[in-house]
């Protein structure tokens, strides 16, 4: 069964090209598009990992869905994609693991998120 992984941006088309770059390497792909939606969608789903814009609603509202990611059972992944540089201790203390700048390199992002998600399953 492929990994899932949800996929937030308030730009529809950010949240497409992700959606078909992750969909292309064999990921099951859901989208929100803000922090509310995926919020809502955490709290009914489980997903392998979480890719998050941060400024949508707020400019700290990728910080709300990593928070609400770290509240599930089984805490996925979590990544921020932000056009504006963070301070390390600002994400890791939010809860992500990692960040990355804008524009990101496609390949690079799809073997951190394979990465992550390995990580992340238990051992079969």
């Amino acid at each position: 069964m492929p990994a899932t992984i949800l996929i937030v941006d308030d730009d529809d088309g950010v949240r497409s090209m992700l959606k078909l770059a992750f969909e292309a390497h064999g990921y099951e792909v859901e989208s929100a598009a803000s922090a509310g939606q995926a919020k809502s969608l955490l709290a009914s789903h489980s997903y392998d990992a979480v890719l998050t814009d941060m400024r949508m609603e707020s400019d700290t509202a990728g910080y709300d869905v990593v928070r609400a990611a770290a509240a599930q059972p089984h805490p996925p992944p979590t990544v921020i994609l932000t056009a504006y540089p963070l301070l390390a201790q600002q994400w890791r203390e939010a809860g992500a693991d990692a960040v990355l700048q804008k524009p990101v390199q496609m390949m690079g992002l799809l073997e951190l998120m394979d990465k992550l998600v390995a990580r992340g399953k238990p051992a079969s």
